[in-house]
């Protein structure tokens, strides 16, 4: 903060963790929380994944698999429910991340967030091809994917800069209609087909047993990567303290039933071979699958609704990733630019228009597709992280008293060590995915850091830092408590030293056995000058001091 005296005692900065933000306004309810969550997941969980899922388990019970990749969001869902309700600003996990352990981290999970975001929704935006094959034997016109694509990134890149109104009022139909018609087509083939409700769980449904499972469910594990991308947006959410962890409960549970209730009845509607073909698994099973129920013109609908759920995909996606940038630049890990917003529009604009560049170059030059794959080993391990920041904050909060969720995990640490055995063993089931597309994250982040982060952010002491130092270096965790709490009673109009009244709220929380009459005796003890005043380097040298003499 300006004009703080830094300590020569404390080797950190100290600077206010306020999440109170004006400039981006809030205008989400809850019923565009789950909107918008939901429109980031129902899009190749459902029209692309399935077939791809039922090949790579060796049987037909894949809604198992979705079932247990849920249980493995459950804990992280909860984990950033809780911290979103202590932290509601733009930028989600990273905002949670650098804030718990540090601009290093910080650096590292932010990028790389954006980047796995900004890759899915490329995936999302050039996903739609398999379906393509439809509308140009209908039309009798080759669709060039790319182009298609590029341009549909454009309108994308368009909605997001005129605001999270417009986003709203364009994602609500789109996902009510893609939701309210596989709701149909599952029920018309319950009433009208040959249902065989066995082959999902019959003997072979489950391929190689759990382990194929497992498997399976680290693979489908990005389906549900956008039921927390809300977080995201926290500072454009109203009441965020009750909308966020509702919205992400519920929409987790929505799509929970959806993935594994429509996977069911596909497998018990249609042979499972009609999802494959002699060079492996189809693309577009939704087609299959609504062809077999209500034939071409039904199935013909069912593309149409596969290609805008898709672009609705890459839509929320576009709006999460661009938050990142945007949160970094506020904590000058990235250049003051992109924490620029709209006059207009009240939206991160050349955040917006930067990763709509960079999902342009994706596109172009990368294989999108094999690269988002790479990029869900890096969301799993950010899952992990997360659940230890709410174990590291919890232990870390009587010191840093900001943290302050107003919804709590329950049982806690039960779901959050619960998420963490989970997410290691699917990044164990992953294997060399996982670790490529972390180490990728990780490159960019460290080169990024170290080129601009570091001469621009100032160090500080973060709850990491506090827990670790605690079990490591006890007198070095004192010295450092008492820093943090010389700085949380100060006034913020003289952060640089505590007054008498002040000096006795401080020493409340150090040493809470300690009377009136001693406090205020300590008090002009250390104020050896006699200004009526103590600064920070008095503070803490004095307490030393005085408890020395204590013991």
């Amino acid at each position: 903060m300006t004009g703080e005296k830094p300590s020569k005692l404390i080797d950190y900065v100290y600077k206010p963790i306020e999440f109170v933000s004006e400039t981006l306004e809030r205008k989400l309810g809850i019923v565009s929380v789950v909107i918008i969550s939901l429109s980031a997941m129902l899009g190749s969980g459902l029209f692309v994944l399935p077939a791809l899922a039922m090949l790579d388990m060796g049987g037909p019970g894949i809604w198992l698999a979705y079932v247990v990749a849920a249980l493995v969001v459950l804990p992280g869902a909860i984990s950033k429910s809780e911290l979103s309700t202590a932290m509601p600003t733009s930028g989600g996990s990273y905002v949670f991340i650098e804030r718990t352990y540090g601009p290093l981290l910080g650096t590292i999970s932010g990028l790389g967030l954006w980047a796995t975001f900004l890759l899915k929704a490329a995936f999302a935006l050039i996903g739609f091809k398999a379906y393509l094959w439809v509308f140009e034997e209908l039309i009798g016109i080759s669709i060039n994917v790319e182009i298609a694509a590029l341009i549909l990134l454009v309108a994308i890149v368009g909605v997001n800069i005129m605001g999270v109104t417009i986003i709203k009022k364009v994602q609500a139909p789109i996902v009510t209609s893609a939701v309210g018609f596989l709701v149909i087509i599952c029920i018309w083939a319950v009433l009208t087909m040959e249902m065989d409700w066995n082959r999902p769980i019959g003997p072979g449904a489950y391929g190689g047993g759990w382990e194929a499972v497992a498997g399976t469910a680290a693979f489908v594990f990005v389906s549900y990567s956008g039921v927390t991308k809300i977080a995201a947006i926290a500072e454009e959410i109203k009441q965020p303290s009750k909308n966020i962890p509702s919205g992400i409960l519920i929409s987790l549970l929505i799509s929970t039933i959806l993935y594994a209730g429509i996977a069911y009845i596909m497998m018990a509607a249609v042979d499972p071979a009609s999802y494959e073909t002699t060079s492996g698994a189809r693309e577009d099973p939704i087609y299959v699958f609504a062809n077999a129920v209500g034939g071409k013109v039904v199935g013909i609908i069912a593309a149409g609704l596969a290609v805008i759920t898709m672009t609705s995909m890459a839509l929320a996606g576009i709006m999460a990733a661009s938050r990142y940038p945007f949160a970094m630049a506020r904590d000058n890990l990235l250049p003051e630019a992109l924490e620029n917003v709209h006059s207009q529009f009240q939206t991160p604009h050349l955040a917006i228009f930067g990763t709509g560049l960079a999902m342009a170059v994706s596109i172009i030059v990368l294989p999108v597709q094999d690269v988002a794959k790479l990029a869900s080993g890096f969301q799993i391990m950010i899952f992990i992280i997360i659940n230890l920041a709410v174990i590291i904050l919890r232990r870390a909060s009587a010191t840093h008293s900001w943290y302050t969720p107003e919804w709590k995990s329950p049982l806690f640490p039960f779901f959050q060590i619960m998420g963490i055995m989970g997410g290691g063993t699917l990044v164990y089931l992953m294997g060399q995915k996982a670790i490529i597309g972390a180490a990728v994250c990780c490159i960019i982040g460290l080169v990024t850091y170290y080129s601009y982060g570091k001469s621009h952010a100032h160090p500080m002491l973060t709850p990491w830092r506090t827990v670790r130092t605690e079990f490591t270096n006890s007198d070095q965790y004192d010295r450092e408590k008492r820093w943090l709490v010389f700085h949380a009673a100060a006034d913020k109009t003289h952060p640089d030293y505590l007054t008498e009244g002040e000096f006795v709220h401080a020493m409340s929380i150090i040493a809470p056995h300690y009377d009136g009459f001693h406090v205020r005796n300590m008090f002009h003890e250390i104020d050896t000058n006699g200004n009526g005043v103590i600064d920070v380097d008095e503070f803490l040298q004095g307490i030393e001091d005085n408890f020395e003499e204590q013991e």
